[in-house]
């Protein structure tokens, strides 16, 4: 596109802006004039860069245009025209590339101050000025032939979930790139004593996907000032279209973080593993001065009753995903990053915040791009938004939403204790009355026959309707994390015990029907020093100990097995409710905080025929009576695979098949395995 062509589109945009008079205030927000076109704030060429703003309330807009991302004075300052839907536009002539830009908006006769725009996806040192690039400058070689990694079916997802800083920062880890996006591009890193790290140990434990915390540009981080220790999660959003600087090795130059993060996710994808972000669209770290407020002030944001900016994220704001021109945002951003980074999944931060409509574009946008594209998110809220619940994209509606998963809470606390009361623990430490919420978890949280209303203990509400709707886990980023809540449930617990039960979570996660989900360190006992909410603490606390993965070796293989498992059989991920409820049977167990179930026939074309599962968080030996034959020993603690005629098994979790008509009439579970009749 030249130059001639550029003022032609602006001349054109502005008579049609002037010949529809448009307003610049508004009764309500519903009255907001729509764009319908690409959302772009800056189109490139040679002959000039095209500057374009959404911002329907302003009497005057500018672009300033800066040598630096940083510092020094404007070099040149443009007026924008009004053009139709609320847009303002102009055109600088000649080759711009390497220039920054910011807009200022002008409202009620009071200039905003500069913003890099909302729709930035390039921008200097601390997101402050977007920056003027050539976007196919920042393809990595071979970037045109990377291809996602086959996927079958949602059930065939396993989700690893990894902090950048938190997996490479420890130097034991052998790895160059320490905390940077690049550490995921060293395909054979090391400890000293051998043990495969970074993305040679997600090879090597066999996860489908990683979902990477905040990636994008975020606030609490100083850019320029990395020499220092810093920390933050990174649900501070500032500019969402852009890579985080932190993570880059030079967030000076606006090319290298972009061709960085799709160096890292080429790596994986070679690998064999996808890429899912975590994304923040429910909340800003800033309101006002935040690139939402100084361009369209009020517009992105609830009020609540009293006009006051709502909260339901606990973090000072919430979004109005059901607004139009909010909704088009949050589409548009989640499918940039799919096409421009080839990105194949998304968590969405408090989920429960923004509404089903918004929810379901999504899914829609997503599917015409690629419907293997994995959505998933919180299907809850901090706070009370200000939308009511039944429009809400609220764990209790996903039934409404096709596509799109919800972490299992109920699960997660049946297993190790409710959030917020680290002290109370539930199955996993033995403690009764969650044997329910277990089997709530392992059907995946579906209707199913065994699982009815009980006046005694508590029964989830079923809310998915397939299990490729439910996110199975027992810990994330969020609160302690395993290790540190057995240590708080189970005081004075060994090192044995502590792997034990680890395991035994694990089983129960990796043997759900749901999607499972594991969070990084927790296959070799990784802890935060009991830290509850580790979000800004230093490295000290929050980066992975690389020298668990010798002391800790048994679990790593025995969840690593578990992996293998679940892939080669079928039977554990069969994704049909209908499925399930035919072949998934629980076995009556007397006895409290076991939970038994059988896998009848060979579903799915299972190499397995009647596969059974015993999870127990008993101290003492129980007696589980199981259709009578001879089975195989397939899975236990200590992943040693055994036949035996009849068993004496002192574990915490047996996993077995059915071979012939005649044989095994009991187990008997303790500490140690021992084979024999």
């Amino acid at each position: 596109m030249n130059a001639k062509h550029l003022l032609a589109m602006l001349t054109l945009a502005t008579a049609v802006g002037c010949n529809s008079i448009q307003r610049s205030s508004f009764d309500s927000f519903d009255e907001y004039p729509v764009y319908e076109g690409k959302w772009e704030e800056m189109t490139y060429s040679p002959a000039g860069t095209h500057f374009s703003l959404w911002a329907p309330t302003a009497q005057e807009v500018r672009v300033m245009l800066y040598e630096k991302g940083q510092g020094g004075a404007v070099q040149r300052m443009i007026s924008m025209q009004q053009a139709a839907d609320g847009m303002w536009q102009a055109v600088a002539e000649g080759d711009l590339k390497g220039s920054f830009y910011a807009f200022n908006v002008k409202i009620d006769g009071i200039w905003q101050g500069d913003t890099p725009g909302v729709m930035a996806k390039a921008v200097g040192v601390n997101g402050d000025r977007a920056a003027i690039i050539d976007m196919r400058e920042t393809n990595p070689q071979g970037w045109e032939k990377d291809v996602r990694p086959p996927l079958k079916s949602f059930s065939d997802i396993i989700i690893y979930e990894m902090h950048h800083r938190d997996f490479s920062i420890d130097t034991v880890a052998g790895i160059k790139h320490r905390g940077k996006f690049l550490a995921l591009t060293e395909d054979s890193t090391h400890t000293y004593l051998g043990e495969k790290t970074g993305i040679a140990h997600l090879k090597e434990l066999g996860v489908t996907h990683v979902h990477l915390l905040p990636s994008f540009d975020f606030s609490s981080v100083d850019e320029t000032k990395l020499n220092k220790p810093q920390y933050n999660w990174g649900y501070d959003p500032k500019n969402y279209n852009v890579p985080e600087g932190s993570y880059a090795t030079d967030p000076y130059k606006p090319d290298v973080r972009i061709r960085e993060f799709k160096q890292m996710v080429m790596a994986l994808h070679r690998a064999g593993i996808r890429v899912i972000m975590d994304v923040v669209y429910n909340h800003t770290a800033l309101t006002k001065g935040s690139n939402f407020e100084r361009t369209v002030p009020g517009y992105f944001y609830r009020q609540d009753s009293e006009g006051k900016f709502a909260n339901a994220s606990g973090c000072g704001n919430e979004t109005a995903s059901e607004r139009a021109m909010v909704r088009k945002f949050i589409i548009e951003s989640v499918c940039y990053w799919a096409n421009e980074y080839h990105v194949d999944g998304f968590r969405f931060d408090l989920m429960g915040i923004h509404d089903i409509v918004t929810m379901k574009e999504i899914r829609k946008a997503l599917d015409g791009i690629d419907p293997t594209i994995f959505i998933y998110g919180e299907g809850w809220a901090a706070g009370t938004p200000q939308l009511p619940a039944s429009e809400l994209a609220m764990k209790n509606n996903v039934y409404q939403m096709p596509g799109i998963a919800a972490f299992s809470d109920e699960f997660r606390d049946s297993l190790r204790g409710p959030f917020g009361k680290d002290e109370k623990g539930a199955f996993v430490i033995g403690r009764p009355g969650h044997e329910t919420g277990v089997k709530f978890g392992i059907v995946g949280g579906i209707a199913h026959p065994q699982i009815n209303n009980d006046s005694v203990r508590r029964v989830p509400k079923i809310w998915a309707n397939t299990p490729s709707q439910f996110i199975s886990y027992v810990s994330c980023h969020d609160d302690l994390c395993l290790t540190d809540r057995l240590k708080v449930t189970l005081p004075g617990a060994s090192v044995p015990e502590l792997k034990a039960l680890q395991k035994l979570a694990e089983t129960a996660v990796f043997t759900s029907q749901g999607v499972p989900f594991i969070f990084a360190g927790d296959e070799i006992l990784r802890d935060r020093k009991g830290v509850v909410n580790a979000y800004n603490k230093p490295d000290e606390i929050n980066a992975i100990d690389w020298r668990n993965k010798t002391a800790y070796r048994e679990v790593f293989d025995y969840v690593r097995g578990l992996i293998a498992m679940r892939k080669a059989h079928p039977a554990f991920r069969m994704g049909n409710a209908d499925l399930i409820r035919k072949h998934l049977e629980f076995i009556h167990v007397p006895a409290t905080n076991v939970v038994a179930f059988r896998i009848k026939g060979s579903p799915c074309g299972d190499k397995w025929l009647n596969t059974i599962v015993v999870l127990n968080a008993r101290t003492e030996p129980i007696k589980v009576n199981i259709p009578e034959g001879k089975y195989w020993i397939q899975y236990l603690p200590s992943g040693i695979l055994t036949f035996i005629g009849s068993v004496r098994a002192f574990s915490t979790t047996i996993v077995f098949n059915h071979l012939s008509p005649q044989g095994l009439p009991f187990i008997r579970k303790a500490t140690t395995f021992v084979a024999g009749t």
